[in-house]
């Protein structure tokens, strides 16, 4: 990991357009060229994150899952910014737009029954590819212009060097399944029995 001097992190941020912050700053920037600076803080004094970094987790999560197939953001640089006791990644956004914008643009009947469909077929593949992501939802696949979906916000993918359980497929929809608009837009059964050939409807 290298080290981002205050001044060279004013550099790069001058300009840049705040995308997610919260009461302790920034979170997600993007930067005049395009790219984004995603920010990490440190929750907790005694935690994981202090022998491997957030942002770390980020970008080898992010190669893991492109040996996979799996379009993701295109790591640039992971870095620790001292001045603001922070970790950051550096990449290349997926270009597109997440599954939570394009219903809450608004979408045909149709288009929407395709999306789902693809989207159940998605995460059965991620489960079959032994991907275990905590933060599935809407908002965290993007559908891009050659039709296939990825990932972001990456950091907490772990991976399973087989294909997830149908008690692990069926634990890693809870946080979706939670989510109100959200909730109806996977077939269940067909994911936690992994029958990606199975009739979507």
């Amino acid at each position: 990991m290298n080290t981002l001097e205050h001044d060279d992190y004013l550099a790069m941020r001058a300009g840049a357009t705040v995308l997610e912050a919260d009461s302790f700053g920034e979170k997600v920037l993007l930067l005049t060229d395009g790219t984004v600076l995603k920010l990490f803080r440190r929750k907790r004094l005694f935690s994981s994150a202090a022998w491997y970094p957030y942002a770390q987790r980020f970008a080898d999560n992010a190669a893991a899952l492109d040996r996979l197939g799996i379009p993701v953001p295109q790591i640039i640089d992971v870095v620790r910014i001292p001045s603001l006791a922070r970790d950051a990644v550096h990449y290349h956004p997926l270009v597109g737009r997440t599954l939570r914008e394009i219903c809450r643009e608004g979408i045909e009947k149709d288009q929407e029954r395709e999306l789902r469909t693809a989207f159940t077929r998605f995460v059965i593949h991620l489960h079959d590819c032994g991907v275990y992501f905590r933060s599935l939802h809407l908002g965290n696949v993007v559908y891009m212009p050659d039709q296939q979906l990825g990932l972001i916000d990456i950091a907490d993918v772990r991976i399973r060097a087989s294909g997830l359980s149908k008690r692990q497929r069926a634990r890693n929809l809870r946080r979706l399944l939670g989510i109100v608009g959200e909730c109806d837009w996977v077939e269940v059964s067909a994911i936690v029995d992994g029958k990606a050939d199975s009739p979507i409807g």
